[in-house]
């Protein structure tokens, strides 16, 4: 069942129609949430209700924070075993979904952990170790780490599977089976997906309990997006001068290329750097470490051209992109729907610009097909409108992109992480920390954050500013009798 919208074209929906926490209405103010997006006025209420969901929404549209708030709500702090399971198809979403619910549950010291391959798994089992509230990971990894009996899903209330459409496209579904049923019967499931493809409307029916079934838009649904699409007719050995042509008329503040292989995507980066473009690149062939720190310079804005493959489109999110093009047409017609998903997201305008070869039409044919309009067809620009547009792209050329703030920037600003050279083997737990550290003159216990304790070591988030208040006071404070070195942590 459809249900319909909460909110009257009339009333300006706002978090506070909800039985939230101070603590997490708290966080939402600092990140600069205002109001509910439509997926989550419909998710919120009945997340917290308990409910199994199926949600089919656009990318862009405000998933995440969909099934975040609500966990974050109704997870129980003093829980020391996992209670929320979130599945994601990339690791790239993987550790962006735990950063967002990180920051939605930041005054609430909730603790999440990001699980997946290409990554140390001795690193990963310590991690699992400790308490963590929500566990977030692909597939593949999550189901090692069930078969090696390193992750405790026995308190497991809320399982999240996001991005479900990727997730049958790269081949999860029947890794997906294998954990649902490692997991309580007696949970709360919820499953989003930009598409809904039969195999995934099956696996919810068949592990869900009468779930309510929300759809906001559509892939053919124009009015439910601000992006204008167009069409470039050209050929293979044209397109690097097609796209110069394209993005100096265009102008964009900052731009997705997308290319069908690394090789290609190798090749168009370095194209755009032999001009002088403030570009970088991402594909499946680079070591984690390499793509997370591209995806956050370009989050932070220090370069204004990312090329990449699709290992980006899925899920990723990244405000003010202005651009997005596919110089490669993409094969799967679900794909053109998640790239230029990019753009044009939380209601702000966007341009998705497309090249197709003569040897495409069949592909071209299904995307069309399957959004429901033709892209229109748009001419080669010409020299002269190059020639016009030239002066203005060099100037934005010259200048520094302004640093953009991420969402957790504000949120992070007045929080010092501590370290403590004592932990689980000196038989310290969370709440003697939160016991000692709010007993200081002037600190309480809200402004004491997550606490990590480890075999040897605990990380303490000090909120609000009092971090040096805290550190100093500390140095002569014992820790159930313990006096423990304390530092500023460099992490």
């Amino acid at each position: 069942m459809n249900e319909p919208d909460t909110a009257t074209p009339n009333e300006q929906p706002s978090f506070s129609d909800y039985d939230l926490s101070p603590e997490i209405t708290r966080a939402l103010d600092t990140l600069g949430y205002k109001s509910p997006t439509p997926v989550q006025q419909q998710v919120i209420p009945q997340a917290l209700a308990g409910r199994d969901v199926t949600v089919k929404s656009r990318t862009g549209s405000g998933k995440t924070a969909a099934y975040g708030i609500p966990l974050c709500q109704l997870l129980d702090w003093e829980e020391s075993r996992p209670q929320a399971l979130i599945l994601t198809p990339t690791r790239e979403l993987a550790d962006q979904v735990k950063e967002d619910i990180m920051n939605i549950g930041r005054f609430k010291r909730i603790k999440a952990a990001a699980i997946y391959g290409k990554q140390p798994f001795d690193r990963q089992k310590r991690e699992l170790m400790q308490r963590n509230h929500v566990i977030v990971g692909t597939p593949g990894r999550v189901m090692d780490h069930i078969e090696k009996d390193t992750i405790d899903l026995e308190r497991i209330q809320y399982l999240v599977i996001d991005e479900a459409d990727e997730m049958l496209s790269m081949g999860f579904i029947e890794q997906l089976e294998k954990i649902i049923r490692e997991l309580p019967t007696d949970r709360v499931t919820m499953l989003f997906s930009a598409t809904l493809p039969q195999d995934v409307e099956r696996l919810c029916h068949r592990y869900m309990t009468d779930p309510v079934d929300i759809e906001i838009g559509s892939p053919n649904d124009k009015r439910q997006t601000q992006i204008e699409h167009r069409l470039y007719r050209v050929g293979e050995k044209s397109k690097p001068a097609l796209l110069q042509k394209v993005t100096v008329v265009e102008n964009p503040d900052s731009c997705i290329i997308f290319c069908r292989t690394k090789d290609n995507v190798d090749a168009a980066a370095a194209h755009l750097d032999r001009l002088g473009y403030p570009v970088n690149k991402i594909h499946g062939g680079m070591e984690q470490d390499d793509r997370n720190r591209v995806m956050n310079e370009f989050r932070a804005g220090k370069f204004r051209y990312l090329v990449a493959t699709d290992v980006a489109a899925r899920g990723i999110d990244i405000d003010r992109i202005t651009h997005v093009i596919n110089y490669d047409l993409p094969m799967e017609k679900e794909s053109y729907v998640h790239r230029t998903g990019r753009t044009g997201r939380a209601g702000q305008s966007g341009i998705a610009i497309t090249f197709a070869t003569p040897f495409e039409n069949k592909f071209l044919g299904a995307i069309e097909s399957y959004i429901g309009f033709e892209l229109p067809l748009a001419e080669e620009p010409s020299a002269y409108a190059v020639a016009e547009a030239q002066a203005s792209f060099d100037r934005k050329l010259r200048d520094r992109p302004v640093a953009k703030k991420t969402k957790g920037e504000e949120l992070n600003a007045d929080i010092m992480k501590l370290y403590f050279n004592g932990g689980k083997k000196k038989k310290l737990r969370p709440v003697d920390f939160v016991g000692t550290i709010a007993r200081i003159e002037g600190i309480t216990a809200e402004d004491i954050g997550i606490i990590s304790v480890q075999e040897t070591v605990t990380y303490v988030d000090i909120l609000n500013g009092k971090g040096e208040n805290v550190l100093k006071a500390m140095q002569e404070t014992t820790v159930k009798g313990k006096l423990l070195k304390v530092q500023k942590a460099r992490t």
